[in-house]
């Protein structure tokens, strides 16, 4: 089975790219909303949460988003840590989904793929681009973030040309047609290596 890491800068619209990989009859596994079920629901991430941000990280019993986000927002070393405690177990819940499928490939969809160095586990590489102006008005107006919130987030992350560099296929998204067409166009390529 081949395995396909989506990636993309924040407000590229990997998101929606899955969607349409996932209408075509392909497993995708969304890395990001994995985490976040993932914090919620793992004793061990919250008590390691809990020891990294106090014992404020959670409230009732949920994640405190807005003070994690807060205090990870201009820290990078605080960032790696939470992200050490995070990702090997959304690696190992991965490994598992993976063995439940049976496809001819599927897509593990994550925003810091290649960030992270996972994206040297993968057969084939997507990533999604938009200019950088529009993956910011994409974003204030999806999450009510300032300006300077986003472009935070976006300075963390590999700019799209050193992506694109390391990635098998390219997704530009500002037209959603012709978003979808690509993704048909990739799909029936990635079918292909599989004969």
């Amino acid at each position: 089975m081949i395995v396909v890491g989506l990636t993309g800068g924040i407000g590229s619209g990997k998101t929606t790219v899955a969607k349409f990989f996932h209408e075509l009859g392909v497993p995708v596994y969304l890395a990001d909303l994995e985490a976040k079920k993932l914090m919620g629901r793992s004793k061990v991430i919250k008590r390691k949460l809990i020891a990294l941000f106090g014992e404020q990280a959670y409230s009732d019993g949920q994640l405190n988003k807005t003070l994690i986000a807060e205090k990870i927002f201009n820290d990078k070393e605080l960032l790696e840590k939470m992200n050490a405690i995070i990702h090997p177990k959304v690696k190992a819940h991965f490994k598992r989904w993976l063995k439940k499928q049976q496809a001819p490939y599927v897509i593990n969809e994550a925003a810091i793929l290649f960030e992270n160095g996972s994206f040297r586990q993968y057969d084939l590489i997507i990533t999604v681009t938009a200019p950088k102006n529009e993956r910011l008005r994409r974003v204030m107006r999806r999450d009510g973030s300032s300006e300077k919130k986003v472009r935070s987030i976006m300075k963390n992350q590999w700019t799209d040309e050193r992506k694109v560099e390391l990635s098998d296929f390219v997704i530009e998204n500002i037209d959603l047609k012709e978003t979808k067409k690509r993704v048909k166009r990739i799909h029936r390529k990635i079918l292909r290596t599989r004969q």
